[in-house]
């Protein structure tokens, strides 16, 4: 059956399109995009879009009923996309599995995802990635598998990157671990080059860390925990950015945290290195002193740092220097999370949160608007994994997010099989109402 989804403040990072339209879908796709703005009549791919020139309602078309979501007083935006996801599957799936992981994506308004490899097994092999990429299948959404850089993700040996690409793999890392070995990263980056297919790093030396988790500074030496300094992320930053510049590799610098970091990442792109940044919504939220109210439920690595490194990361998004939002969803035990703070595993759920973060600590708060906003959680990470999703446009995939930035609601209950969050009981605004994929709900919200 064909949808219509009217009466809604629709927004295209692509185009630059933010007002009222109605939207139709049919067979996957977007079949016809209805401005209602008298003032501007071209349509989003620049004026092939549909109108219903005989005045037919626009929930019927050629005779043939269509299922109607009325989206008055609701944004309409290109399905998000999640370039940094862990569902622990294989191998840890009491923390989470795919089918909850894309069920807390679903939730959270995401079609896309991106599945990191600290699996166990490490997704080091076409076995793993195409069992990854084959239960994603039923998941209703886009759940894609990156792989491993390194043989059982232990920086020394690189993986048969070319086998893994052919397998499905959609790019590269070993996430959670930074490579040390300099020529180690010269040839993964030289090989992604070929395959062109894009490497991520996580950017933390060991070698200037006590007591991961926490920002190296007042908040540490209060608690008495050695902490990680920003010396750690940005020593490796200036790495692997200039490796990059000097390999031509696509580069992700991962959940960037130091004000210095991006910088750095600045730099790097006014030299013409292909160097991308994401940063997590809790990064941009928080500051290194919610580890005092939140405890375990704010360690993290890279850690929350310090007011000004949050205030450089907004900015780092205003300036475009920031590509991609990314949650770094990181699901953990309610056991593992109260264990004494040095013992407790870093890492937060986001996919739930990330989307009304943005909307009440960016988009509300005069940072950035939405056209900015969904370039980098819609348009920014799908260009960065050469994917064709992430806008809107007339025979586009039809995933969208629908959803109420004008209500506020209060973070209670997850999809997710864990409930690692610092953000519970949080008021925030734009709660979702609807996910689609490919033309299909996937997701409705049973509140208001």
């Amino acid at each position: 059956m064909k949808m219509v989804i009217a009466n809604g403040r629709v927004i295209d990072p692509e185009s630059g399109f933010d007002g009222l339209a109605d939207l139709m879908t049919e067979d996957g796709k977007i079949t016809g995009i209805w401005r209602r703005d008298s003032q501007d009549r071209r349509d989003t791919d620049g004026g092939a879009g549909w109108h219903p020139a005989d005045g037919t309602d626009p929930g019927v078309c050629g005779g043939e009923p269509a299922r109607v979501i009325d989206a008055a007083g609701l944004i309409v935006a290109p399905g998000l996309v999640d370039v940094h996801v862990h569902f622990r599957d294989p191998g840890l799936t009491w923390k989470e599995d795919i089918l909850t992981g894309a069920a807390a994506a679903k939730a959270g308004g995401y079609t896309t995802v991106v599945c990191m490899a600290n699996t166990k097994p490490a997704a080091d092999t076409p076995e793993v990635i195409r069992y990854i990429t084959e239960k994603g299948r039923e998941t209703g959404i886009h759940v894609l598998a990156a792989a491993a850089v390194t043989k059982g993700l232990k920086g020394r040996e690189l993986t048969d990157m070319q086998a893994l690409a052919e397998s499905g793999a959609a790019g590269f890392t070993d996430d959670g671990i930074p490579l040390m070995n300099e020529a180690l990263v010269k040839k993964a980056m030289e090989e992604a080059t070929r395959l062109k297919l894009p490497l991520s790093f996580h950017e933390e030396d060991p070698a200037f860390i006590i007591n991961n988790g926490i920002n190296q500074g007042a908040v540490s030496e209060r608690m008495g925990l050695g902490g990680s300094p920003a010396l750690a992320e940005d020593a490796l930053v200036a790495r692997d950015c200039m490796i990059a510049l000097h390999t031509g590799a696509r580069v992700n610098i991962q959940h960037i945290s130091s004000a210095n970091s991006v910088k750095m990442v600045g730099l790097a792109k006014e030299l013409g290195a292909d160097v991308w940044a994401e940063v997590t919504p809790h990064h941009f939220s928080l500051d290194e002193t919610a580890v005092l109210e939140y405890k375990t439920l704010a360690k993290m690595n890279p850690p929350l740092r310090t007011a000004a490194d949050r205030s450089a990361l907004i900015e780092g998004l205003k300036d475009g220097t920031i590509d991609v939002i990314a949650t770094d969803h990181a699901p953990h035990s309610r056991e593992e999370k109260e264990k004494p703070f040095a013992e407790a595993p870093s890492g937060i759920i986001g996919l739930e949160t990330a989307l009304p973060l943005a909307v009440t600590n960016l988009v509300k708060a005069g940072h950035v608007s939405y056209l900015t906003l969904f370039e980098k959680m819609c348009l920014n990470p799908a260009r960065l994994y050469h994917l064709e999703c992430g806008r809107i446009r007339e025979g586009a995939a039809a995933d969208l997010v629908i959803f109420d930035d004008t209500h506020p609601f209060t973070v209670q209950e997850f999809a997710s099989k864990s409930c690692n969050s610092p953000f519970i009981g949080t008021q925030l605004l734009g709660r979702v109402k609807y996910t689609v994929c490919e033309g299909e709900i996937v997701y409705q919200d049973g509140g208001f």
